[in-house]
């Protein structure tokens, strides 16, 4: 089913204009011109994101009416990503539409590539948090026992993991995670890192506080340190109003930079000494802003090749793993084969209205015996597609499509484009150990480039 997407602000042209940019991305939208229309509205049907303006009728500058209705949808449904809008700019109040629950913030006038991006990923994490919430209930036998564990909270989110090899990383989580410490966890593509820090982010102190998630290694040499630091008014071209950098908006809580092998040396430098001082500027500011985020940070390099190799600064790495979570690839974690596969299959039945049992026998045993290169974001993908082309109350072999061995791999001219382009996107990732910007400069496309084509493979 298409994402809802409800949409409510007093001005009928900027409806109409959110309604035009976000149109191509297929979206449902339903749209409203005050805070009991948006309240009706959730009553209801159940959205995937809201965005709301911060002003209507009762005054014009100060937000309040806006503030109010975000606590309102709250005590509705307190998972329900929130996204505030405001023409005025005012750090202000937007830094208390966060700590009041706020998932993100646009300001008017916007760029749409930002309006476009900040929706695409709050329904991206709605979904997850959602599915998880609905599979707790149904399926008891995922827990992992990571709520056991001091400092652990009921919003831990859920580790499905049972297999030996899991049991030192959640013992890492547990142990570590209510801590202060910056810790960086690794390993191959799609293992689950960003799992593991909203585990780390839960079990903690700072839980009460955000947990800002940001793709370091896809942010282009141009917006890092605005994207990072914040700007003011000014400061460049596009600059016209203030803006709060994810430091702040991650500050008292943990801020999750992903991708961080592949920072430049000169990104690598301006995060090193935030990390060491705890102080910045925004762009165009001079005033020093200190600011308390532990960081959390993943990669599926190796870091210390990177830094032998010259790539990677040495005092940057120090200052990342304080401790550092290895996740093993699915290959070394089969007995967890099967719980995920059943995770999945609740989650994407439910999505397409399919009612199924889960797998045959032999369905099972390929999945077991599958050599999974992609790791769990591979499976999710395998699972996906069996669902939708499931016939009966079970899965079938068939259903999943794998292709066990060299033997039986697709031949290039039997793949259609989208197929090649995956396979060559994986092939250059490997050839180069997870280095997105070497694979991209391999593949002949810029680092952002090969991140858009990484999304759109990427399963849901």
């Amino acid at each position: 089913m298409a994402p809802r997407v409800l949409i409510a602000d007093d001005q009928s042209d900027v409806l109409e204009a959110l309604r035009l940019i976000l149109k191509p991305e297929g979206y449902q939208m339903e749209m409203a011109t005050s805070p009991a229309g948006v309240l009706a509205a959730i009553e209801r049907r159940e959205f995937d994101v809201v965005l709301i303006d911060l002003n209507y009728t009762r005054d014009t500058t100060s937000g309040r009416e806006g503030l109010d209705l975000l606590t309102q949808i709250q005590s509705i449904d307190g998972t329900l990503p929130v996204v505030v809008m405001t023409a005025w700019g005012s750090v202000e109040v937007a830094v208390e539409a966060m700590r009041r629950g706020a998932r993100d913030f646009i300001q008017k006038p916007w760029e749409n590539s930002r309006v476009i991006a900040i929706v695409r990923n709050q329904i991206a994490l709605s979904r997850a948090l959602r599915t998880g919430q609905r599979l707790e209930a149904e399926n008891k036998m995922l827990r992992s026992g990571l709520n056991d564990g001091p400092g652990a909270s009921g919003d831990t989110p859920q580790m499905i993991a049972d297999s030996p090899a899991m049991q030192p990383v959640l013992r890492l989580i547990r142990d570590v995670g209510p801590s202060d410490a910056n810790i960086l966890i690794t390993g191959e593509p799609g293992t689950g890192k960003e799992l593991v820090a909203q585990a780390l982010h839960a079990v903690s102190g700072r839980s009460g506080k955000r947990l800002v998630t940001v793709n370091a290694g896809g942010l282009p040499e141009g917006i890092f340190e605005s994207e990072l630091f914040g700007h003011v008014r000014g400061a460049f071209t596009d600059a016209k109003q203030d803006r709060i950098g994810r430091f702040e908006m991650a500050d008292g809580g943990s801020l999750f930079l992903d991708e961080i092998a592949n920072i430049t040396p000169s990104q690598q430098t301006r995060l090193l000494r935030v990390l060491q001082t705890g102080e910045m500027e925004r762009v165009g500011s001079s005033r020093t802003i200190r600011v308390d985020a532990r960081v959390l940070s993943a990669t599926n390099a190796d870091l210390h090749e990177e830094v032998s190799a010259g790539r990677f600064r040495a005092d940057l790495l120090f200052r990342l793993n304080a401790i550092e979570i290895h996740l093993p690839p699915l290959r070394d974690r089969r007995d967890d084969i099967p719980i995920l596969a059943s995770h999945f299959v609740g989650s994407y039945a439910h999505r397409y209205r399919k009612k199924l049992s889960g797998f045959d026998s032999a369905a099972l045993q390929s999945m077991m015996d599958h050599a999974w290169p992609g790791n769990i974001r591979e499976l999710a993908h395998a699972v996906e597609r069996a669902v939708l082309l499931a016939q009966g109350e079970q899965i079938a072999v068939a259903d999943l499509g794998l292709r066990q061995g060299k033997k039986s791999e697709l031949r290039l001219e039997d793949m259609s484009l989208e197929q090649v382009e995956d396979a060559l996107i994986r092939k250059a990732l490997a050839r180069y150990g997870g280095n997105v910007s070497q694979a991209a400069k391999a593949l002949g496309l810029s680092r952002s480039a090969l991140y858009r084509r990484l999304d759109r493979h990427r399963p849901e």
